[in-house]
């Protein structure tokens, strides 16, 4: 039953979430911590900063993460297969359509308006997690420079990844010890 809801789970998520891993964010909380409390808010936060650092779609890693952890080797196929599955077979539609439609302006509008709301909720998503992932001054300078760097100067997401890593190590390492 549980590799059942694994899929079913991930399928709603992938069939109602819109432009990549990141803008799935919103539905991943109510369905998997909200309705079914498989994780946390922070263990989530913690997949999708090791699913950047992965090669392959984040909402896949995403979902391989939380399938593990409920489901073992079963659960990390499922839940990536659910996410997937309505994208595949939506592709499959489109890709059969589309070729014959991209000319339309009323299929023109209709992605223009896709992409719109695609950013709102990918803007959402992306303050939701600065909000939950800086409690420290210096993480949310640090995350206010990682997104220069990358937006404005071009640098390679990895390189900023490792580069905050080891700066979240230092910082870690020269916080003051507990008292015990």
């Amino acid at each position: 039953m549980l590799y059942l809801q694994l899929y079913l789970s991930f399928l709603k998520v992938g069939l109602l979430t819109f432009g990549g891993g990141l803008s799935m964010f919103p539905m991943l909380e109510r369905e998997i911590i909200g309705r079914r409390q498989w994780c946390t808010k922070a263990e989530i936060l913690d997949y999708y900063a090791v699913g950047q650092c992965t090669p392959g779609v984040i909402a896949v890693d995403v979902a391989a993460f939380i399938g593990y952890r409920k489901g073992k080797v079963p659960g990390a196929v499922l839940a990536p297969l659910g996410v997937i599955t309505p994208g595949v077979v939506l592709m499959l539609l489109v890709a059969t359509v589309l070729r014959h439609a991209t000319d339309i302006p009323l299929v023109q509008s209709a992605f223009a308006g896709v992409r719109v709301a695609v950013c709102a909720l990918l803007t959402a998503s992306v303050v939701n997690i600065v909000r939950e992932s800086t409690k420290r001054w210096w993480q949310l300078l640090l995350t206010a420079a990682a997104f220069v760097v990358v937006a404005i100067f071009g640098a390679n997401p990895v390189w900023v990844v490792l580069g905050a890593v080891i700066l979240g190590l230092f910082g870690m390492l020269k916080r003051p010890k507990a008292k015990t």
